[in-house]
This record gives structure tokens, C-alpha cells and sequence, in this order.
């Protein structure tokens, strides 16, 4: 395999490598470094485990945290932004995005990516969950065991503990923990909750400060087709007949790929970028470097999807369908009896979430490394039945193969209309919202200095 190097803005060509996502309830094991016994995986490791840990449902054996997008996108992003400031501080080279912090260049890198990531994870986890705390702690004795003791290593959980500190004071009052419903409506054409959950989730998000957007609208889509036209007609007619649970026109094929983008990206996302940076060689530093910018992008993307979201006020497909008495639109028929494959989601259809959260995540990892050309894999769960959570149609987990990384964002356009979730337009600005973040975090942040 040829080393891979990215320069500032990760041009070059990469090997075409086929990788499987790949990862054990407690996370990675560190690789050590038979030279310096320093591990050389270190971020891969407190990825795996921030994945774990703020993911996993808390009846999971071990118990996480339960969090779903996009609170636990934001919680991976502040634990990969610590582990880059604090591993960019000692090797340097490239802006931080905190300032102030500063250490010797001898400092230990893998000690300063474990100290990081598990302060973050352990003071964003609540007092009283001292199950989930204590595997937290357990991880970073494991992570730790792994450096001999040395000057280096007190200097690198010193600079960790520093740039998680700094993280978590930054982030305080960033209003991700108020509670701010969306506020369903009558109105044709406007979001109302969704049986059989009428969940209403997460509406805070549209308000809460990015990491790295000027503010969190600040890419606005065109919203929805008019109900009355023909191409919302189109799209209503499409998300009908391939997005029903029973009597849709789905192919087998279709119904899979509708199971592996239902999944959550959070998971199967990292793991894949995991064995990717892996199979590249990627330092410490570069690991660090290319975690920091997907997880960003993708969490700001969210941020800005749902503020979006507030600002449309789309009605879901399943809504849609069973109003289309009432919409005005001559093109358009009702079905009373409609669901969508999988229990639909508590909170507006424009822009689709999963799409903002890919297009952020897939379009930062190509321009890290500067070509949209990679073969690998991806590998997801699929969906479980589960007739108690609006789930009574099961479908496995896959593996797909891709050879750009921009195919991820084609099938999860795809994907979230075979499951009933969303009309196409949402998806596809889902996507554009995505992009353009994934080009605000390239352009403006982790910069190479002189």
C-alpha cells in the first residue's frame, strides 16, 4: 500500500483500498508503536468509544447513553475537537480551534488524544450515571496502560485534560440541553406529529450554536414545492408507491437499502472512516486532523438542517398522504390506511437530517483527502422489528460497497424515500446543506500555518 500524506487541504490520490466497518461494544484496542511503546490508533480508539458510549441505548450491555442525532452528532464532534487541539498542540502545524493552549513537543500524543476524549465524555455524561462513568473511566485506564511512564505521558494528559476543559467551557450555554418542541400545526402543507410514536424530538437544535457556522441558518434551502403543483405531485406519487409498508412496489434490493440507511450513521459512518484512516497509515496528528473535520461538518449540518427545519415547517410523507383530500393539488390521492416502512420520525420533513448529517460527514472526508475516488465499504445493522417502537417489518444488516465517497450521499437520497421518511426535494437539499457546511469547515478551520 502507498503511504498516504494529506498536504494542507489533503490533496493527493489515494489508493483504492475495500474496508469493513468494524467495531466491539467497548471500542478499539490500541495499536502500539514497537519503537516508543506509544500507540499509534489513539484516536481511532476515543472515536470508537465516543461513538459507544454517547450511542449505545442504556439497557445495552455495557449501557451508553442513548443519544441520538443530533445531540449525540455535537457530543462526538466536542470529543474530537478536544483530541485535535490537544494532539495539534503538541505536534503543531495546523490552527487549533481553541485558543490558549500550548505543550512541549515532547508531550505524548496518544496520552493527550485518551485524556482529551474521556474528560469530554465523562463531563457530558450526568453525575448521578456513574454506571456510564465508570466505563468511561475504565477506558482510559486501558488507553493509558498501553504508554510506559514517562515525562511524555504526564505532559500529554496534562494537555489533554487542558483542551477538554476548555471544550467544555465553550460550550456551556450552547442551549443543546433546552427543551423547545416544534409545535405541530393544521395547516396544508405544514408538519403535524406522526403516529404510531408522535414523538416530538430535539426541536432546541434549530436554535443552538454551531462549532464552527456563523449562525445556524446560515444556509437556507428553498423549502418545499408548492402542495399544489405537479412536482410536489411527483414526489408524492413516488414516496407513495416505493415508501409504504404494505403494498409498496419496492424491490427486495430497494427494501435493503431501505433497512441500511434507516440504521444509525452515527455507528457505522465512524467505524467505516476508522478502518479508511487505517488502511492509510494516517499519523496521530492526521487521524486527529480528519475526525475533527468530519464530525464538525456533520454536526453543524445538523444544526443548520434543523434550523431549516423550523423555518419550513414541512409535513411529513405519511401526513401528506393521508391529507391529500385536502391539498388542493388534483394529482394527489389519499390513503387513510399509509405508513411509512419504518415508524417515521418526530419532527418537520424539510431538509432530511440523515442527508444533512451524510453530506457533511462523506463531502469532508473528500475534500480531506482530496479526491472523491476511494473504494471502500460500509457495513450497517439494518433495522430490528420491533412492532412496540412502530417497527413490525424487520430488515437486515449489509455491507455496500462504494468506489466515491459522494455514492454514500446518492443512496441515502434514495434510501430515505424507500423507507417513507421523505419527499425527494428534502433529500436532496438535505445533501446541499451537508456540502456547503463540509465547505465552510474546509475553507475556514483547521488551517495550515506557517
Amino acid at each position: 500500500m502507498n503511504r498516504f500524506r494529506p498536504t494542507a487541504r489533503g490533496r493527493g490520490l489515494l489508493a483504492g483500498l475495500s474496508v469493513l466497518a468494524l467495531v466491539g461494544a467497548l471500542g478499539l484496542v490500541p495499536a502500539a508503536s514497537v519503537a516508543a511503546a506509544e500507540p499509534t490508533n489513539m484516536v481511532l480508539v476515543w472515536n470508537a468509544n465516543a461513538v459507544n458510549v454517547i450511542g449505545q441505548p442504556a439497557t445495552n450491555t455495557p449501557p451508553g447513553l442513548g443519544q441520538g442525532p443530533p445531540l449525540a452528532a455535537l457530543h462526538v464532534a466536542m470529543v474530537q475537537g478536544a483530541i485535535y487541539d490537544a494532539v495539534n498542540a503538541i505536534e503543531g502545524g495546523y490552527e487549533p480551534y481553541l485558543e490558549g493552549l500550548s505543550a512541549p513537543s515532547t508531550a505524548s500524543q496518544a496520552a493527550a488524544a485518551a485524556q482529551a476524549g474521556h474528560d469530554v465524555l465523562f463531563r457530558i455524561t450526568p453525575a448521578a450515571n456513574t454506571t456510564v462513568r465508570d466505563r468511561i473511566d475504565a477506558m482510559l485506564t486501558a488507553s493509558l496502560a498501553m504508554i510506559d511512564a514517562s515525562t511524555a505521558k504526564t505532559q500529554g494528559i496534562a494537555i489533554g485534560a487542558a483542551a477538554a476543559a476548555e471544550m467544555i467551557r465553550v460550550r456551556g450555554g450552547d442551549g443543546r440541553t433546552d427543551v423547545e418542541p416544534f409545535i405541530p400545526s393544521n395547516d396544508v402543507g405544514k408538519w403535524r406529529l406522526v403516529g404510531p410514536l408522535n414523538a416530538n424530538v430535539q426541536g432546541q437544535f434549530a436554535t443552538v450554536t454551531p462549532l464552527t457556522l456563523k449562525r445556524p441558518d446560515q444556509f437556507q434551502t428553498e423549502g418545499m414545492p408548492d402542495v399544489t403543483s405537479p412536482e410536489y405531485a411527483a414526489e408524492f406519487n413516488e414516496v407513495k408507491a416505493l415508501g409504504a409498508q404494505v403494498g409498496s412496489s419496492r424491490t427486495d434490493a430497494q427494501t435493503l437499502m431501505a433497512g441500511f440507511y434507516t440504521a444509525n450513521p452515527l455507528f457505522y459512518y465512524n467505524a467505516g472512516l476508522r478502518v479508511i484512516a487505517t488502511n492509510e497509515g494516517l499519523s496521530t496528528s492526521e487521524q486527529a486532523r480528519l475526525f475533527v473535520k468530519t464530525s464538525f461538518a456533520g454536526a453543524d449540518a445538523l444544526i443548520d438542517c434543523w434550523a431549516n427545519k423550523k423555518i419550513w415547517y414541512a409535513w411529513r410523507p405519511q401526513t401528506a398522504i393521508h391529507e391529500a383530500a385536502n391539498d388542493g393539488n388534483p394529482l394527489t390521492s389519499p390513503d387513510a390506511n399509509w405508513t411509512s416502512l419504518f415508524a417515521t420520525p418526530g419532527y418537520p420533513d424539510e431538509p432530511s437530517g440523515y442527508n444533512c448529517y451524510t453530506g457533511g460527514f462523506w463531502q469532508s472526508a473528500r475534500y480531506f483527502f482530496g479526491t472523491d475516488k476511494y473504494a471502500f465499504s460500509l457495513t450497517s445493522p439494518g433495522v430490528p422489528a420491533n412492532p412496540d417502537a412502530g417497527n413490525p417489518i424487520g430488515v437486515p444488516g449489509s455491507t455496500r460497497t462504494y468506489s466515491r465517497f459522494t455514492d454514500v450521499i446518492r443512496d441515502t437520497i434514495n434510501g430515505r424515500i424507500l423507507n417513507g421518511f421523505h419527499f425527494r426535494t428534502a433529500d436532496v437539499h438535505g445533501a446541499w446543506i451537508g456540502k456547503k457546511v463540509a465547505q465552510w469547515v474546509d475553507r475556514h478551520y483547521f488551517e495550515p500555518v506557517d
